[in-house]
């Protein structure tokens, strides 16, 4: 006879559960493709301590690959959210795998991919801003799982309170693709020079907009039977047609679109605001969500 379930067991669902599981998959081999390229470059170079040039020579394949795979726990962590809220799977135990999987693909990766594929001209502080970067973003998590945890009001808004954690990894990863790209069309010697300064400023301001008060739509709303306009699906197929096209331009485009929307979000009518989120007045508040730190 089977076993009777354990009432107190928590219920885990295949597919949602599978895309988060392949979310930490793809954060755990770019780790690992972050650690292959130092590797690399210590086999490489011996004792002599290598020239930015040598660095990038050897370790830009793995930081690329290791971007990829950010880029694809993105898509899988949107997926699972997607998939628990169609089929009413919705659990606790989704939310909480989703959080840890989370920390890994978006927190540790993207930080040891920024503080050694560019600021690893600044040693120890480059370590710290990362380090910084993490902490914040484990405790944006944190917060996000005891929001999530209270009890549902009437009409609460379903807006994020602080930069997503997906967003911010990111917005790193894509600003890095970027960089390896110029990297490559550049015949001379690499010279981060400002570049390092900056993303390192970038990076810390990344790590507050996680943990403030500043809201982002979370397009809950969004699903396979949300309604649209024809100029939007036109704007949708030509912004999926550039960002193949341009791809070492766009995402970091999109990302940076997102991040400033929070900022003028406040000064725009409710009106274009529900435009541009795919929101209706009809619509009912959603479920909350198995993952949603999308």
């Amino acid at each position: 006879m089977p076993r009777e379930r354990d009432p107190d067991e928590p219920k885990i669902y295949f597919l949602p559960n599978l895309m988060t599981a392949c979310n930490l998959a793809c954060g755990f081999f770019a780790v690992l493709m972050i650690f292959k390229g130092l590797i690399e470059v210590q086999k490489m170079s011996g004792d002599l301590a290598p020239s930015a040039k040598q660095y990038y020579e050897i370790s830009r394949h793995y930081y690329e690959y290791a971007i990829l795979l950010i880029f694809g726990s993105c898509l899988f962590d949107l997926l699972d959210g997607r998939l628990a809220r169609l089929g009413g799977q919705e659990s606790p135990f989704g939310q909480e795998f989703d959080s840890l999987a989370d920390i890994i693909s978006f927190g540790m990766a993207p930080a040891m991919l920024l503080s050694k594929a560019v600021l690893f001209p600044l040693g120890n502080i480059g370590w710290a801003i990362a380090l910084i970067y993490l902490v914040c973003g484990a405790m944006r998590l944190a917060r996000f799982n005891c929001l999530a945890a209270l009890p549902k009001k009437p009409g609460a808004s379903s807006d994020f309170r602080g930069l997503p954690i997906p967003m911010a990894a990111g917005f790193i990863a894509s600003l890095t693709f970027l960089l390896i790209d110029l990297y490559q069309k550049n015949d001379k010697d690499l010279d981060l020079g400002a570049w390092k300064y900056i993303l390192a400023g970038a990076m810390l301001g990344l790590s507050l907009l996680m943990i403030s008060d500043i809201r982002y739509p979370s397009f809950k709303k969004v699903d396979w039977r949300t309604r649209g306009t024809l100029g939007a699906i036109v704007i949708a197929v030509l912004l999926i047609f550039a960002t193949i096209q341009f791809r070492y331009v766009m995402p970091v485009v999109l990302f940076s679109a997102f991040l400033l929307y929070g900022f003028v979000r406040p000064w725009i009518s409710q009106r274009l605001r529900k435009e541009i989120e795919v929101e209706n007045d009809g619509d009912e508040e959603s479920p909350t969500d198995q993952t949603k730190e999308v």
